[in-house]
């Protein structure tokens, strides 16, 4: 008899294509400038905006079942970060990018003493409850427009770029770059000791728990770190649009009801999941734009369906029927060499 031989492996057929995939359309996305137009950059930067979004959601709602409906908050706060960095300090604002996630990281801390005593739907509502906060405090700063808004002035944007067509593509770039940053970093962050953490809450919060994961450690861990790149995100959305207002900063449609919509139908506790997502999202929004009303409505119907047959999202259908990885965050043993043993012959006496 041999003993059966195994080996370790992480990555699978699926996520090895989707690796060379990913490359060819990194290159091809930072090469965007010299092939897309003016438009078709500000469609591909606004798609990279809502695919970093779903991806922050999806780190809160997927793993820690943090469902949020106050993200908003950081959108806003970050966007304001940078205008007041331009506006009041005169420092380029490509520059503030970084720092509003570091300060929405540090802000998140006692916010998140704050709403962690609640549960459930009660979260969810403190979290929009912060987020209205965040919108009236915004409006009573009249430094930065008040209630009405501001504009960056035209040296803070000469800053950004020499012409208008440098200021696109810088602005392009370091949407993209971010977007790239996050889905990397959130990959590593499951792949780590943190990662089987909340893989192990995903999947039961108590049995975790009774297996000495730190869950109230964990979940605060991720909503520092969903703050801070959802408010990196911010900044670069107003950041491409040269103005703000409390209004469109705090918007819970924009920057909270579509990024729920995306995740949820692309597959939620998945990093694939907000990718499919998006991409449905954007394919949706191109075929109904012409409807008015009637295309939100049939979003609804579609997260509905959804919800109903597939409750895992298109993604977890997908990954449960055909078991594809395509960033595999766990080890898992191949069989290379099967047992193999004779069976003793039997003599009749």
């Amino acid at each position: 008899m041999s003993a059966p031989s195994f080996r370790i492996e992480r990555s699978t057929p699926e996520s090895k294509v989707a690796l060379g995939l990913g490359i060819v359309a990194l290159i091809a996305l930072a090469a965007g400038p010299w092939w897309i137009d003016r438009n078709g950059m500000r469609i591909v930067g606004e798609f990279l905006v809502y695919l970093s979004l779903a991806s922050m959601w999806n780190l809160l709602a997927g793993y820690a079942g943090l469902v949020s409906v106050g993200q908003q908050a950081y959108v806003g706060f970050g966007g304001y970060f940078l205008f007041a960095w331009a506006v009041l300090g005169g420092l380029p604002p490509l520059l503030s990018v970084p720092f509003a996630g570091l300060a929405a990281a540090v802000l998140a801390l006692p916010i998140s003493a704050l709403v962690f005593r609640l549960k459930g739907a009660y979260f969810a509502i403190g979290t929009w409850v912060v987020a209205e906060v965040f919108l009236l405090l915004a409006a009573q700063v009249t430094v930065l427009g008040g209630g009405s808004g501001i504009s960056l002035p035209i040296d803070v944007v000469r800053a950004i770029g020499a012409s208008r067509d440098a200021r696109d593509m810088n602005v392009y770039w370091s949407t993209l770059g971010i977007a790239v940053a996050i889905l990397i970093g959130i990959y590593i962050l499951l792949r780590s000791r943190w990662g089987l953490a909340l893989q192990a809450i995903r999947d039961g919060e108590l049995a975790a728990e009774t297996t000495g994961v730190s869950v109230a450690g964990a979940k605060r861990l991720l909503y520092v770190v969903a703050s801070a790149g959802t408010a990196m995100i911010g900044a670069l959305i107003f950041l491409a649009k040269l103005r703000i207002s409390p209004n469109a900063a705090f918007s819970v449609n924009d920057w909270t009801a579509f990024v729920i919509f995306i995740t949820v139908i692309g597959g939620i506790g998945r990093i694939e999941g907000p990718i499919i997502g998006t991409l449905l999202y954007f394919a949706l929004r191109s075929a109904l734009a012409d409807l008015g009303a009637i295309y939100l409505i049939v979003l609804g119907c579609v997260a509905v369906v959804v919800m109903l047959f597939a409750p895992k999202g298109l993604w977890g259908l997908v990954a449960d029927r055909f078991g594809w990885q395509l960033f595999p965050t766990t080890c898992r043993l191949v069989l290379t060499q099967p047992s193999s043993q004779t069976s003793p012959s039997l003599k009749g006496e």
